[in-house]
């Protein structure tokens, strides 16, 4: 491998796994991605964050939790434009849930980056995924 840094996802879940310190729930696999990688969210796990708090599951708005996690391990929200995510989200069709085709259809997108999720679908139908 080279020195280049390679780029990955995190779901949803990882997200809040990681910012509520809890990343003993990590598998070991999924902690060497996540610190070995350049880390991208989906504007989508930015959105299921906020919902989240909105509904009173979060103590933080997605906001302080993304701006959190940028300053602690480098996490950004992708820039890619919404129409090619949307179009690699169109591929995916093993899931009936609009938030995990976006993104999964995010990373898809990104060159079939790897996306560090603990979602057993996910998991099951996603050749890149990590957990």
């Amino acid at each position: 491998m080279g020195s280049q840094a390679l780029t990955s996802y995190l779901d949803t879940n990882i997200v809040i796994f990681l910012h509520s310190g809890d990343a003993a729930r990590l598998t070991q696999r999924a902690t060497e991605q996540i610190e070995t990688a350049d880390l991208l969210v989906s504007p989508m796990v930015m959105l299921e964050l906020e919902m989240l708090y909105e509904k009173g599951t979060l103590r933080y708005a997605a906001s302080q939790i993304l701006s959190d996690l940028n300053q602690q391990i480098g996490v950004s929200v992708c820039q890619l434009p919404m129409a090619a995510v949307m179009s690699s989200a169109l591929r995916v069709k093993w899931t009936r849930e609009p938030g995990d085709r976006i993104i999964v259809g995010n990373a898809i997108a990104n060159n079939e980056a790897p996306l560090v999720t603990s979602d057993r679908l996910i998991n099951e139908h996603y050749p890149n995924a990590i957990w």
